[in-house]
């Protein structure tokens, strides 16, 4: 598969590190001159052209460009009627990405996340997730989604990520000067998140660290008396309503 990717900024590096190992070539544009260098220095697969010679060496294209700039640099570009579109831009969607890379096909939304540069991390498609998983995968897990309104629903719900790591940023910061080597704190704290969710449903881990009296329990019910429950609820409300 030749994969061209316009548009290398943070998210869409991410994507090339994660899948420049898979074999085939990759063809990243010249936007974002720094990290297009530091793809074609760390990967021989990895090859840095003008957006229209991506095009143009692509039978697979991963847009990585903001919304708001797309149709304006798209517009200046010719695509084929064989290629298929991956857009990775999260506010467009398919229909408004199709007519700006006509005559080639707007194949399906892909929303990464910067774990997929070292693999294991959950990829949101709509459309055609055979050809993102064709993309991403067997390193990373496609979740597909069937509507606008389902995508929709999944970004904001993603959200809570940023929340949940500050907290855990916050409890780090706490046990620091309590430890002989923080850093370890870190990482134990990190660790015990990732894998206690990964084995197990939310509802279900709560349950099992609800102990009456216990650690877990106590500061998840202070935590819930001073609001945390219902600010989290009231703020993906927001973002669904697009306030």
């Amino acid at each position: 598969m030749r994969i061209g990717v316009i548009g290398t900024g943070t998210i869409a590096s991410a994507v090339v590190r994660g899948i420049a190992g898979q074999g085939g070539r990759i063809t990243v544009s010249e936007r974002s001159a720094r990290h297009a260098r530091a793809l074609v220095e760390a990967f021989d697969t990895v090859t840095v052209a003008p957006n229209q010679a991506v095009i143009d060496q692509s039978d697979v294209i991963l847009l990585g460009l903001m919304a708001e700039t797309a149709p304006d640099i798209l517009a200046a570009l010719a695509f084929r009627p064989d290629q298929r579109v991956v857009s990775m831009m999260a506010g467009a969607s398919l229909a408004e990405v199709a007519a700006m890379v006509a005559p080639a096909r707007a194949s399906a939304i892909m929303l990464p996340f910067p774990g997929i540069a070292s693999g294991g991390s959950p990829v949101i498609a709509q459309g055609d997730a055979g050809l993102v998983r064709s993309v991403v995968t067997p390193a990373n897990t496609v979740y597909a989604v069937e509507t606008p309104e389902e995508l929709a629903a999944y970004l904001c719900a993603q959200a809570v990520l940023s929340p949940v790591a500050r907290l855990a940023e916050d409890a780090a910061a706490w046990l620091a000067p309590r430890l002989s080597d923080p850093d370890a704190g870190d990482a134990f704290l990190r660790h015990l998140l990732s894998s206690s969710l990964a084995n197990a449903r939310a509802g279900a881990l709560v349950a099992s660290l609800n102990t009456p009296g216990g650690y877990n329990q106590r500061l998840r019910v202070m935590l819930e008396q001073r609001g945390m429950r219902d600010a989290l609820r009231n703020g993906l409300d927001t973002l669904e309503a697009g306030e």
